[in-house]
């Protein structure tokens, strides 16, 4: 029975699967609607590609790829606060190992569809950490959490900063600005019942039931510790992410409100949540509505498809290259010794 629910995703076979294609399907056909729509001039916005200081993207690219570290690192320590790996055998990953499985997760949400690649990534910790599926994947919703609240935080700054420059209304921005607060308000919903009602509940479902749910209460209400440090490292991870988007648009040498820079990257993350894979058909048009504010429809345009090739197309080829050694090499050699005697069950729920 342990082998069955440490049984790893099959990705072939859901990536092959009618719903997945169908996906793309949907998402590429909205993309060419919208852009027959926006009345693109294409030929304009090659010519900005092709002439973008090739510098500023690396620079852009490298900083994109450095927040995985500061999200590997919260990660690792939201894992830590909950205590489930003091138990003899458990190995806490490195910060480069929880980099490595966060960028696996996000390859396998860019390939498949309800973004499936948080639970590949939390099965990834867990196999490797010697804990359990639902621990882990608990980690990962206290790390959506914390996400969301930071997220939420910054847009307010920027949307309070905007407003006081900008020269036009952005309905746009309000709209991502109202998704973030209803994202916000959903999460905290969530923790607050776990929090005073997961227990009771928990008691009244089948002993297998109970269990795995006391590991997910624990794994997402455990992590809620060492909170100024843990946000601080969210926002240096923004952070960066916000600058990949800013020389982005300085290597296609193009200019926009400083305040708009986070509303868009930040639109882009809440967009990616999208059930298509990567986000496809959503986060295209999304940020390049939100681009109009300040730009043409050709460099807009320009903008979304050069920060694409980063947030998207590196990730398919990076995080493939990732997900492929590993399927290939497997799990650390400590991770294989433990789950031949892997743990016993904690059903005591936190709090």
């Amino acid at each position: 029975m342990q082998q069955d629910q440490n049984r790893p995703i099959p990705l072939r076979q859901r990536f092959f699967s009618l719903p997945t294609l169908l996906s793309f399907g949907i998402g590429i056909s909205l993309i060419f609607f919208l852009a027959t729509r926006f009345e693109i001039d294409w030929r304009a916005m090659l010519s900005n590609v092709r002439g973008m200081n090739p510098w500023m993207y690396a620079l852009g690219f490298a900083l994109y790829y450095l927040s995985f570290l500061f999200r590997g690192l919260r990660w690792r320590l939201l894992a830590q606060n909950t205590g489930a790996l003091s138990s003899p055998g458990a190995r806490l990953p490195s910060v480069l190992q929880c980099a490595r499985f966060i960028i696996m997760g996000w390859f396998v949400n860019s390939i498949m569809w309800l973004r499936l690649g948080d639970a590949y990534r939390a099965y990834a910790f867990a196999e490797e950490s010697r804990g359990r599926f639902s621990w882990s994947l608990g980690t990962v919703l206290a790390e959506r959490v914390i996400d969301t609240a930071t997220v939420f935080a910054i847009l307010i700054i920027s949307g309070i900063l905007l407003a006081t420059t900008a020269t036009q209304d952005s309905p746009a921005s309000s709209y991502v600005l109202l998704g973030a607060s209803v994202l916000a308000a959903l999460l905290l919903f969530v923790i607050v019942a776990m929090k005073f009602y997961g227990a009771r509940i928990a008691r009244l479902l089948p002993d297998r039931i109970e269990t795995a749910y006391g590991q997910f209460h624990q794994g997402t209400l455990g992590s809620f510790k060492q909170i100024p440090f843990v946000f601080g490292l969210g926002a240096v991870g923004w952070g960066l992410e916000i600058a990949r988007l800013y020389f982005v648009i300085q290597a296609l040498g193009l200019d926009i409100p400083l305040a708009l820079v986070p509303i868009v990257a930040l639109g882009h993350a809440l967009l990616s949540t999208v059930p298509t894979p990567g986000g496809v058909g959503a986060v295209e048009p999304g940020i390049t509505g939100l681009l109009l504010l300040a730009l043409e429809r050709h460099d807009a345009a320009s903008v979304a498809l050069v920060d694409r090739s980063i947030t998207y197309g590196s990730v398919i080829i990076i995080g493939g290259l990732i997900f492929l050694a590993r399927r290939f090499a497997g799990p650390s050699k400590v991770s294989k010794s433990a789950n031949a005697t892997g743990p016993s069950e904690q059903g005591t729920l936190a709090g």
